[in-house]
């Protein structure tokens, strides 16, 4: 933190994920006057912080989070090539860019993180993994995390190869879950329930079940099996969604190797 409040932090884009990154830093400490942000239409909210707002860039701040979507970042990036090559670690939280990408623009000399956190960091809930370049060293790498873990859970990969299918899990994950809540309401629905009650029950179920099996120190399976009697109401439904042909197992595998294959494809044009 000392060496953010020296040298400064550089934040382009300030949109949803950006905005809950920088009130958890400023929450955490981090003065306003170490902050430039680099925004096109910036939040009313944004202007109240105090941040130095689309000014200058600090001549050797610790750090840049990239945080503007990836088809803007071929625009934004050239601006700050002038940072690249030196100690300044670029942190990028843009889905499908490689870190081979960042090193043509930057330099190959320049430290960088790439980030894939998911969309419940908007809330502070969120789940990122990280990995750096072989410039960006233990400590730049450690600054990485610590800034991340404003918004939630960091876990650190082992290689970039490890994004892909983290992008398939966390990644994606919340349009798996948002869909699961959809089709147990339209169950509850379809089997008498009121459409409004029917909802309120599917939320409630999904965020209960997913806050147990966070805190608790069983596994989901154990989690499973502690609410399921044999030959009960449960257990039969279990039967049918954990069938080896048609159930949640097979789908679930389908739904990521297709998400893996798409973001093949796009990396590749």
């Amino acid at each position: 933190m000392d060496d953010l409040k020296t040298r400064g932090l550089v934040l382009l884009g300030c949109g949803k994920m950006g905005s809950a990154m920088l009130k958890g830093w400023l929450d955490g400490g981090l003065p306003p006057a170490s902050v430039t942000v680099l925004d096109p239409h910036p939040s009313d909210w944004l202007k109240s912080t105090g941040v130095h707002l689309n000014a200058d860039l600090p001549e050797n701040p610790a750090i840049v989070l990239l945080a503007v979507k990836p088809q803007m970042m071929g625009d934004a990036l050239p601006a700050l090539q002038k940072l690249g090559n030196g100690s300044t670690v670029f942190l990028t939280v843009a889905a499908g860019i490689t870190i081979a990408t960042y090193e043509e623009i930057l330099g190959a000399e320049t430290p960088i993180v790439r980030a894939m956190p998911n969309t419940p960091a908007a809330v502070g809930r969120g789940i990122t993994g990280i990995v750096g370049n072989a410039k960006a060293s233990k400590v730049d790498v450690d600054l990485a995390e610590s800034l991340l873990q404003a918004v939630g859970l960091v876990v650190r990969l082992e290689t970039e190869a490890q994004i892909r299918p983290l992008m398939a899990i966390s990644g994606c994950g919340p349009a798996y879950v948002f869909h699961l809540i959809e089709v147990m309401a339209a169950a509850g629905e379809k089997a008498g329930l009121p459409a409004d009650m029917a909802l309120q029950l599917a939320k409630a179920t999904v965020a209960g079940a997913g806050h147990l099996a966070e805190v608790s120190d069983e596994s989901p399976a154990q989690l499973r099996i502690n609410v399921t009697s044999p030959g009960g109401v449960t257990a039969e439904a279990l039967r049918v969604l954990m069938d080896e042909e048609n159930g949640f197992p097979v789908l679930m595998e389908r739904a990521v190797e297709a998400a893996i294959e798409r973001d093949e494809e796009l990396a590749n044009g």
